[in-house]
């Protein structure tokens, strides 16, 4: 790790965010050259609302660059059923799943483990960014102080709340939501993982998990009285005997973030002019189930690529847009999914019917 006053002036690369997507990208990027430097702005800003669970697309990615997660990454209990729960029908199917339950910050912090030396990261969080004649300059901030650096080519991995994202393309807008999650002691042996929905308070959905030893109940909501949208789907679990009233008095830890959901017709934005957006920065999540990571390392896998066979960033730019075809449209295919998820009377008719649900002895 460097510090604010060890830091060059100026850099080929500077990549804000060290998360899935910012560290892959760092990784692959240092086998081309030598010259990046990598922002990571987690420990200053808090761990991210997130339910820690590694998707088959995501297990495939891992898979193809050999890397294995060491045991100190997982959680316990590794689960391969998700109950989903409408609220205001009650009614209840468990749906098989292949997810890897993680500890999201000892995930991120082992991908930022692979990044090699040549590679400078510093602890810090990027307050603006403005264009500049020949690149870009971007105002960081340590604990301590702030420091200005300049770069050729900026990439913006630094999640929903992008600064990259909202200095250089302000009008590029995206559905947003509210990410609550709050931590709780577990007091059952019978641990689960559940999906929530429930119309009434979030056009969204919320989720139920265990994680060595603590029950998280987290979701995404409208803007307006997230707060009281996400206490009113407890108290609703507590009526429907999901979760005991006791559990849910004494929250160990509250978190709350920006989530974004793209559209069909737009919210997907992959950067110009040598700033290049990846991950959720870029719009890329799941409109239906909320899976970034996934799309995280996949995006970061397409501009490695663009980068390493593009000739200026121009070239780059256009050719990381056509490498994330797949990607956009997967999103696409996702999004005209998602009535069948969310709006209620389909949903009450796919959950009558138990097409692709299992039974549970």
């Amino acid at each position: 790790m460097k510090t604010a006053n060890n830091l060059r002036a100026h850099y080929s690369t500077v990549i804000v965010g060290a998360g899935p997507a910012g560290s892959t990208l760092a990784r692959r990027l240092a086998s081309k050259e030598k010259d990046i430097l990598l922002i990571d702005g987690g420990a200053l800003r808090g761990e991210k609302v997130c339910a820690g669970l590694i998707s088959p697309d995501a297990q495939d990615l891992l898979a193809r660059y050999d890397i294995t997660l060491p045991g100190t990454v997982l959680s316990s209990p590794q689960i391969f059923s998700v109950r989903t729960i409408d609220l205001a029908t009650h009614q209840t199917r468990h749906y098989r799943r292949s997810y890897i339950n993680i500890d999201r910050a000892k995930f991120d912090a082992f991908l930022l483990s692979l990044v090699p030396d040549t590679v400078d990261i510093v602890p810090a969080l990027c307050l603006r960014a403005e264009r500049e004649e020949n690149g870009f300059s971007l105002v960081l901030k340590t604990r301590d102080v702030e420091k200005k650096v300049f770069c050729d080519r900026l990439v913006g991995a630094d999640g929903a709340s992008s600064v990259i994202r909202k200095c250089l393309f302000p009008n590029k807008k995206v559905k947003r939501y509210v990410a609550i999650q709050q931590s709780f002691a577990a007091e059952t042996e019978d641990p689960y993982y559940s999906c929530v929905f429930d119309s009434a308070t979030s056009p969204s959905c919320s989720w139920i998990f265990f994680k060595d030893g603590m029950l998280v109940f987290g979701g995404a909501f409208e803007n307006r009285n997230p707060r009281e949208a996400f206490e009113a789907q407890k108290a609703k679990l507590v009526s429907l005997g999901t979760v005991s009233e006791k559990i849910f008095k004494s929250p160990i830890k509250t978190q709350a973030c920006t989530v974004l959901r793209p559209k069909l017709s737009g919210g997907m934005f992959t950067g110009a002019g040598g700033a290049f957006l990846i991950g959720e920065a870029a719009g890329f999540i799941s409109p239906s189930s909320l899976e970034g990571i996934s799309y995280a390392l996949a995006s970061a896998e397409a501009l490695f690529e663009a980068f390493s066979h593009a000739e200026g960033s121009r070239q780059a730019q256009h050719l990381y847009k056509c490498k994330t075809f797949k990607l956009r449209l997967k999103i696409g295919l996702k999004c005209l999914k998602r009535p069948f998820m969310y709006d209620p009377l389909l949903r009450r008719l796919i959950l009558a019917s138990g097409i692709g649900s299992i039974k549970i002895k």
